[in-house]
């Protein structure tokens, strides 16, 4: 009897170290997560499923223009630890497809732009740094843009969505600080 305690106990140990590895690697490093809704249409659509690479996260990494980042809407408040640890559990391709929950925190944008970086939409054109920005990858021209000029603050980043008329992004939440970049687009599987 003592035996078989022995080896149910050592069973458990092993399942209990495999699933925190898991969460771990699914927290800071990779995370499969499923498309939810039409902003990044024709580059994505709803429903694709994409890995999610946590690393620009973990290590508090810049990404660069054009990047595709999954980034947390939440700007007006910290995020912590905490954050990274349930918005991992919660928001993954493995529990969508049990919930079917509408992702409606985190947010996949592309960076447009980065501190200091001025942006202009003049005659259906965007500009970053006087510089006419050649997108692409936009399913059809903007037809919204905040009036005047944008100026990207120190430590955050201005994302939009590749579908710019069906998009919530900075034009309507502001620059999303770097800690709110939970992620970058890897692969589609």
């Amino acid at each position: 009897m003592l035996r078989f305690i022995k080896e149910i106990a050592s069973w458990t140990a092993y399942i209990l170290s495999a699933v925190a590895i898991g969460l771990a690697i699914n927290t800071f490093v990779f995370q499969p997560t499923q498309i939810v809704g039409c902003s990044m249409e024709s580059t994505f659509y709803e429903n694709d499923k994409i890995m999610v690479n946590k690393l620009i996260h973990t290590f508090r990494s810049e990404p660069d223009y054009g990047d595709i980042v999954i980034i947390d809407s939440r700007v007006n408040r910290d995020r912590t630890i905490k954050d990274d640890l349930m918005d991992s559990l919660k928001y993954n391709a493995i529990t969508s497809m049990f919930t079917k929950e509408k992702q409606d925190v985190l947010w996949i944008k592309r960076v447009i732009g980065k501190a200091g970086d001025t942006l202009e939409y003049i005659d259906g054109t965007l500009y970053r740094n006087g510089e006419a920005l050649q997108e692409d990858y936009i399913k059809e021209p903007m037809r919204f843009f905040p009036e005047g000029k944008v100026v990207v603050p120190e430590g955050c980043i201005y994302v939009m969505g590749d579908n710019r008329n069906a998009s919530l992004d900075s034009r309507i939440i502001g620059a999303i600080p770097l800690d709110h970049v939970i992620g970058k687009f890897a692969f589609k599987f």
